[in-house]
């Protein structure tokens, strides 16, 4: 394991001139770490095949120690931190799931993006943006580099897109960019652009026939959406998808949350849904 982590991060520093001088840790985390936060500075361009091999298998095994929380299995999980809930209509079942999205076996887990939809350029920084990107590998950065160069221009807020999920124990990423909201009170727009966001990602999900989806909370974080809000629009909007569309693919909503607030927030909501 040192020794792979120790060709990965040597193949990394070697790609860069101004990293010739930097030390690789000599012990586990330091060295993981490392690799982490040179993907994350990494603009988009080839790597080797052997770097691929060796980068996956130590992604996995990363993987493997974190643990991957299959979906069929969280309804009878006895656990504080995952509460199950019957909606209407009965086929489709809300799942609340506080922990690490990274983690979750479903058809796709939702990535709260920025425009330029490459992943987050900050090291080891603790957005999802970050996890998501840091935990599937180059490759995902490198396959939105080549969709957004097709685009020819940044994402704009409310849209979605999907792509493959590489070392993630999903099997599709859709990335959404939200609102920002620099002084934390969103206008009747904004509100109207976060509902898009879950618009256009149960859309994009039944599009590609997909089962299940594991929601983030858009635009809570770092971009100031008001939590308690975010949580009621999504909510409100994935139903309302769900009642327009019957015939839609998605039989099984996850929504997943990290902070301790949002996971009391859409326990409340989720609760009045379901009576």
């Amino acid at each position: 394991m040192m020794n792979r982590l120790d060709y990965l991060i040597d193949y990394l520093l070697k790609e860069d001139p101004q990293y010739s001088e930097m030390q690789i840790p000599s012990d586990l985390l330091g060295k993981r770490d490392l690799f982490r936060a040179l993907r994350n500075v990494r603009w988009p361009k080839p790597v080797s095949d052997e770097f691929l091999r060796l980068q996956d298998e130590e992604l996995q095994a990363q993987l493997q120690e974190k643990g991957i929380v299959d979906l069929t299995k969280l309804p009878t999980l006895n656990s504080p931190l995952s509460t199950t809930l019957n909606s209407k209509p009965s086929t489709l079942n809300f799942t609340l799931w506080q922990g690490d999205i990274t983690r979750l076996k479903v058809a796709a887990i939702v990535n709260a993006a920025n425009s330029q939809m490459l992943g987050c350029f900050h090291p080891l920084h603790k957005c999802i943006d970050n996890a998501i990107h840091s935990a599937a590998g180059v490759q995902l950065r490198e396959e939105c580099h080549q969709m957004m160069l097709r685009q020819g221009q940044e994402e704009p807020t409310g849209q979605a897109k999907i792509t493959k999920a590489y070392n993630l124990p999903c099997k599709y990423v859709i990335h959404t960019v939200g609102p920002i909201i620099p002084n934390g009170i969103p206008t009747e727009y904004q509100k109207e652009q976060l509902a898009s966001c879950y618009r256009s990602i149960m859309a994009c999900a039944d599009e590609n026939r997909l089962e299940s989806i594991a929601f983030c909370c858009i635009s809570t974080g770092e971009f100031r959406f008001p939590n308690q809000l975010a949580a009621e629009i999504a909510v409100q909007t994935v139903k309302e998808s769900l009642t327009e569309h019957p015939d839609c693919s998605v039989k099984q909503v996850v929504f997943n949350v990290f902070k301790e607030v949002d996971k009391r927030i859409y326990e409340r909501i989720l609760k009045n849904e379901s009576v």
